[in-house]
């Protein structure tokens, strides 16, 4: 699974295999190491992010800051899915 950036101890990453249509840019987040335990971001066309789910259970506070850092390297993450996986979509 392709690590996008770690904020402290959290890793931001994308599932290498995203289905068949592609789904929406979003990124996963866990605790120290890539999981399917983790949370996920959907990034929206104007770099803003939604919580789909926190299934890591990471502290409401942290998931705050997490979501700000993503929203501040939305561009970067963006670029990083067009690179890796050919193509974009957004949730909306």
């Amino acid at each position: 699974m392709p690590t996008i950036l770690w904020i402290g101890r959290y890793v931001i990453f994308f599932w290498s295999d995203e289905s068949k249509p592609l789904e929406p840019v979003h990124v996963h987040v866990a605790f120290g190491r890539s999981s399917a335990n983790s949370a996920k971001l959907w990034i929206t066309s104007d770099g803003k992010v939604l919580l789909e789910h926190n299934k890591a259970m990471i502290p409401l506070k942290v998931i705050r800051r997490i979501i700000k850092v993503v929203e501040e390297r939305s561009i970067l993450i963006q670029e990083a899915w067009q690179e890796y996986f050919g193509e974009i979509r957004y949730i909306r």
